[in-house]
């Protein structure tokens, strides 16, 4: 079965976070085609700073945020993916080819590591890792052909 390393975005409407349309239609066509997503531990410090933040709203449920999260960690829905030192080691590098979100690069060293294509709607993200030509582990929603 082929695998794919989902971005944060991805684990959104799990947890009851809207998402964007794109992001929805990328779950429903990975369901569809039979493709393992797998998620990172680090995507889930990035969902509890994202629901820390829809907290302030009216439309947050902690239910099923926490339901959500429960089913990310131990569902079977999701399979999970071990970083490394090297990961970390490729991540920092990264931060010092300039990009500054720690949380992406780790998500895209464990990509490159595990041999992952990386699901994203991160333009920034993809755009230097081509400006730097680095091998580009990113697949968006609309090219999820790819994947197969």
């Amino acid at each position: 079965m082929n695998k794919v390393l989902l971005d944060t975005s991805f684990l959104l409407p799990t947890v009851g976070i809207d998402a964007r349309r794109e992001v929805t239609r990328g779950l429903e066509n990975l369901a569809q085609m039979g493709v393992q997503a797998c998620f990172s531990r680090f995507s889930i410090l990035e969902l509890l700073y994202a629901a820390a933040k829809f907290k302030k709203s009216s439309k947050f449920d902690r239910a099923r945020f926490d339901d959500g999260l429960r089913s990310v960690l131990d569902g079977t829905t999701y399979g999970s993916c071990e970083e490394g030192s090297d990961v970390f080691c490729r991540a920092d590098e990264l931060r010092d080819l300039g990009h500054r979100d720690m949380i992406d690069n780790i998500l895209y060293a464990t990509s490159v590591t595990n041999r992952l294509k990386l699901l994203t709607v991160d333009q920034e993200l993809r755009s230097f890792i081509r400006e730097h030509k680095l091998d580009d582990t990113s697949v968006f929603p609309s090219e999820m052909g790819a994947l197969l």
